[in-house]
């Protein structure tokens, strides 16, 4: 279950960072470098609070952690190396996008729906 949620938050930072890293706009780049310090804090304390929670082995817990830490770099990094390539406001890059994005916040939206309240209310 935690897997799925780290799954979502993965691919929805990935392309945040490829938009970040793709970007020649400064009118584009301050807003989404703000906004990205506020989001990765509370994903960071909500991922973390519950891959704290887990009853992972360490090794487990590790390479969750690991994947939160760098896949918003690595998404700057892809965007910055696809920049030459990569057109943000061409059709094909708009829908690759939407469709990414889509995936990612329907996995969330059905974390946040149907797995992550049964557990928390499972005791009361």
């Amino acid at each position: 279950m935690l897997q799925v949620l780290e799954l979502g938050i993965v691919v929805h930072s990935i392309v945040i960072g490829l938009s970040l890293g793709a970007s020649n706009n400064t009118c584009t780049i301050k807003p989404l470098v703000s906004t990205l310090c506020f989001h990765q804090m509370f994903e960071g304390m909500g991922l973390g609070g519950c891959i704290l929670q887990a009853e992972y082995k360490f090794f487990k817990k590790a390479v969750m952690l690991f994947f939160f830490s760098v896949k918003t770099p690595f998404g700057i990094a892809l965007g910055i190396a696809l920049s030459s390539v990569y057109k943000e406001n061409s059709p094909s890059s708009l829908i690759t996008v939407g469709l990414l994005n889509t995936s990612s916040v329907g996995l969330l939206i059905y974390m946040a729906l149907v797995d992550i309240p049964p557990s928390r209310f499972h005791g009361a």
